[in-house]
């Protein structure tokens, strides 16, 4: 058994590409039959959430490879998209 704090300060990385995506913000679960549907991934770049919500990574449960004591690794097909900032 293990308590959500504990999901919380595991890292998620996806196998993927390599990268981490962060901690477990939150978790979707069915109220009908009790199962975890998903995990959900906050934007860390937010500091504390104080300056507006960021985006959030949605992970289906069916995408988790492995949850070690460590780390979740997680198998999702992320698209990435760059902002470049104007030379000033």
């Amino acid at each position: 058994m293990m308590h959500i704090s504990e999901f919380q300060m595991k890292d998620v990385i996806n196998v993927s590409d390599g990268k981490r995506l962060g901690n477990v913000d939150d978790i979707d679960i069915n109220v009908t039959n009790g199962k975890i549907q998903a995990i959900i991934i906050g934007n860390s770049g937010k500091m504390l959430g104080f300056f507006g919500k960021g985006e959030e990574i949605i992970i289906p449960w069916r995408n988790i490879v492995k949850i070690g004591e460590d780390v979740i690794l997680v198998r999702i097909q992320q698209q990435v998209t760059e902002t470049i900032e104007p030379e000033k």
